[in-house]
């Protein structure tokens, strides 16, 4: 059994370096693909592959190479969602992970075309690294119009908008799509590479239920606990610009209280596990509560 801590700092040199490596030798056209790449190879907390990887973990499974592939698919495919969310249609943001954004690095066209060609050879690695037809649908759905992309143009529309202000379902169902369906493909995924049983897999995904929500209240609040330099990116803008959400609808304290209450939640989920990998994870909301 491996803590989180000793979790994190075996793969995520290992996740960096397939990322970089792979990148720099897949991609024909190298200066498109030093452009890719400068969005990948920024930095972040490589949440979501390591979410797959530590499923494989908690289920006693071998992490080869085709797993690796996997897990770095996913985290391309998040690339992908940062760069076009910070665009100047969505967000409209000038840093992420402390650097500029590929449109102000790159310009606008080539941010576009980065998020573009990261989007398919991230399932191009999933399929590739998991040959399952499965796995490569569930990642499908949960970045479509049901899951990741529909979340957005909810945040979108919500947006200065006045009638979903306090509009509970709304804002859970929005927090949900733009966030959490990646986060339970990626735990959801790491259950069926791991070939969990009927008792295991359902357990996982509560946890990645109550994780994935968690993270976009937790994401929410940094944007007012932290310092635009703590956070790699702009913070104190999502009240200015009209956001709502479920920090703006109830207040920083009831939201700290929500989060601990999805803590508590996903912990519970994990008591049939002896792994403590996963629980490690929830470690991450503490510096907002």
């Amino acid at each position: 059994m491996m803590e989180f801590s000793a979790f994190r700092k075996k793969w995520t040199p290992q996740i960096d370096r397939f990322l970089a490596d792979k990148l720099a030798t897949e991609i024909a056209d190298h200066d498109f693909g030093q452009i890719m790449a400068y969005s990948v190879m920024a930095g972040g907390k490589r949440l979501r592959p390591l979410l797959f990887l530590a499923v494989l973990e908690t289920l006693g499974k071998e992490i080869d190479e085709s797993a690796l592939r996997t897990a770095c698919g996913i985290e391309l495919i998040h690339t992908y969602s940062l760069i076009h969310d910070d665009l100047p249609a969505m967000d409209n943001d000038d840093y992420r992970r402390g650097k500029l954004t590929s449109h102000k690095k790159w310009g606008e066209a080539q941010a576009i075309l980065a998020g573009d060609a990261l989007l398919p050879l991230g399932i191009e690695w999933i399929a590739k690294g998991s040959q399952n037809v499965e796995m490569t649908a569930v990642m499908a759905q949960a970045i479509g119009p049901n899951g990741m992309a529909g979340g957005q143009y909810l945040d979108i529309d919500a947006t200065n908008n006045a009638a979903v202000k306090n509009d509970d379902n709304y804002l859970n169902r929005m927090e949900w799509l733009k966030t959490g369906c990646l986060i339970l493909a990626s735990v959801e995924m790491g259950a069926i590479y791991g070939q969990a049983d009927a008792q295991a897999k359902p357990n996982l995904l509560d946890f990645a239920h109550a994780f994935g929500r968690a993270y976009q209240i937790y994401d929410d609040l940094v944007d007012v606990v932290e310092s635009s330099e703590e956070a790699g990116k702009a913070t104190h803008k999502d009240e200015a610009e009209g956001k709502n959400n479920t920090l703006t609808s109830l207040g920083v304290e009831a939201s700290r209280k929500a989060l601990q209450q999805l803590i508590d939640q996903a912990k519970a989920d994990l008591t049939d596990f002896s792994d403590p990998v996963l629980a490690g994870f929830l470690e991450i909301y503490q510096k907002v509560l």
